[in-house]
């Protein structure tokens, strides 16, 4: 009986638990159904038109369709890929013109008739390029060595002159005379130096008997210190045989004795405003060496070695940045190495200057300072008469045309002496040199100089000319052909004074 009720529960439940789930689905899917079959879904239509492509008639889509099996098999036969066959019969209406951002580049044959790039033109050979001028061709190249320029100069040939010595009674002679120069300049960014050195030997090849060497070295130094301050230093040396036209002569001498003197100055610079400050230290040694006499034996010149020392105080006001006028004042101590000279005489002194002058630098086309002013020397013994005279100072280079250099030059010097009673002389010397470039390979100098010698204690006066013209022909940049004249005269009021000199030259120069 169990067994049978649930038999028939099981049979009579699943009618009822389907007609639930009839209902339960019959409710809702029925209606969904009815809707479709009565009411179908709208087409899609995109916002952007062109999205689909445009519907294809029937009849339009067989021909197409038959195209394409034509050219399925034809591109099967060449080998062609689905994705090419795809591509090849796309219609020309419907690719996209788009760039995509790559662009085709053009060939090189398109480009012919393109202008070419002035930077891309073939370069020039290093022969064919335009050379700059040199504005002096056959100017000395120099020798670098370190931060310093060389430039070394030889002069050799031979000198006949109706002189030899200069003296008063002097006679002619045929002299091998060399001359060696060398100039040394810093290449420096601020500060400067330069080395001017020469010598020069000479010997008699025939006539009156001649053999002497001299000589000289100047160097200048200039160094920025900042804050408006500057150091000059200068040095200075030179040896040579004693002139004929100097104040002392030593009679029935064989040669005439060396005469040396060495010295240099220290100075120091300062600039306030447009006032310019400057105070300068010197001293200066000459030395006079022994005399040869004619019948023998030696006569010391040593009473006449002194040293002079020097203090100077300048003050300038610039009215222009090429003008500047100062005013100068000058302390010196000449001091004898013999206290008593040998004619009993103490010729040591004392010193003073004062001067006013202008200064103008105008780069290379003017330069220098002039001044003018008084100069006095009181010696230590008082049997000898005071030195007190008027002075002018000059050094000026004026370049008036280019390749032409003209350079004027004064000065006025005190002059000791060793005869018994006199004081010494006083010498106010000028000079004017022009150097000319008559042609890039011809140089063309000329000299003239003049001075005047003023004995104190006597009654003495001489003047003194010299004039000098030379030329060099330049074979190439290093080596040429130079020849000079030069005449000088002594005229003097005391006797055995008057002397006169011609001498020519002729050799050849070279220079690196």
């Amino acid at each position: 009986m169990l067994l049978a009720a649930t038999a028939t529960g099981l049979v009579m439940a699943g009618p009822v638990q389907a007609q639930d789930a009839t209902g339960l689905r019959g409710g809702l899917g029925g209606d969904i159904a009815d809707q479709t079959a009565n009411d179908p879904a709208p087409a899609y239509v995109p916002v952007s038109p062109g999205a689909l492509p445009e519907p294809v008639a029937a009849d339009q889509a067989n021909a197409l369709d038959d195209e394409d099996e034509a050219f399925g098999r034809q591109q099967a036969a060449t080998g062609a890929t689905a994705e090419q066959r795809e591509t090849a019969v796309a219609p020309a209406e419907q690719t996209d013109e788009t760039s995509t951002g790559t662009v085709r580049e053009p060939t090189i044959d398109s480009l012919e008739d393109e202008p070419l790039d002035q930077g891309a033109e073939r370069a020039q050979a290093i022969e064919g390029l335009d050379r700059l001028d040199d504005d002096d061709p056959y100017g000395a190249v120099g020798i670098r060595w370190g931060s310093f320029i060389i430039k070394p100069t030889l002069e050799t040939g031979i000198t006949a002159t109706s002189n030899a010595d200069s003296s008063a009674g002097g006679s002619a002679a045929v002299l091998s005379e060399t001359t060696l120069r060398l100039n040394a300049a810093s290449d420096w960014a601020s500060n400067s130096a330069e080395i001017n050195a020469f010598g020069t030997f000479r010997k008699t090849l025939s006539g009156e008997e001649v053999d002497d060497v001299r000589g000289a070295v100047d160097a200048a130094l200039e160094l920025e210190l900042g804050n408006e301050y500057r150091a000059r230093g200068t040095f200075t040396y030179a040896i040579a045989p004693e002139s004929a036209a100097s104040p002392v002569v030593v009679p029935d001498t064989v040669d005439e004795p060396l005469t040396q003197t060495v010295g240099g100055t220290l100075g120091l610079e300062k600039d306030v405003g447009k006032a310019r400050f400057a105070v300068t230290g010197g001293i200066s040694h000459d030395a006079y060496g022994d005399a040869d006499l004619e019948g023998g034996g030696v006569l010391s010149q040593a009473d006449r070695d002194s040293t002079l020392y020097t203090l100077a105080l300048r003050t300038g006001y610039e009215i222009s940045p090429s003008l500047t006028p100062f005013v100068e004042a000058e302390i010196g101590r000449n001091l004898y190495s013999q206290e008593v000279d040998d004619a009993g005489y103490r010729r040591s002194s004392d010193q003073m200057a004062f001067r006013g002058g202008l200064a103008f630098d105008r780069g290379e086309k003017l330069s220098g300072e002039i001044a003018a002013g008084w100069i006095r020397e009181d010696f230590d013994d008082d049997r000898l008469e005071p030195l007190s005279t008027p002075s002018v100072a000059a050094g000026v280079l004026w370049s008036p045309l280019r390749g032409t250099n003209v350079r004027l030059g004064g000065s006025t010097t005190l002059e000791g002496a060793t005869t018994a009673g006199e004081s010494g002389s006083v010498l106010y010397a000028t000079s004017l040199a022009i150097e000319r470039q008559m042609r890039a390979n011809l140089t063309g100098n000329a000299a003239f100089g003049a001075a005047w010698r003023d004995y104190v204690g006597n009654e003495g006066q001489e003047t003194i000319l010299n004039a000098e013209a030379s030329l060099t022909w330049w074979l190439n940049r290093y080596a040429g052909i130079t020849g000079r004249v030069r005449h000088e005269s002594v005229s003097s009021n005391l006797p055995g004074r008057d002397s006169e000199t011609d001498s020519i030259f002729l050799g050849l120069k070279l220079q690196r």
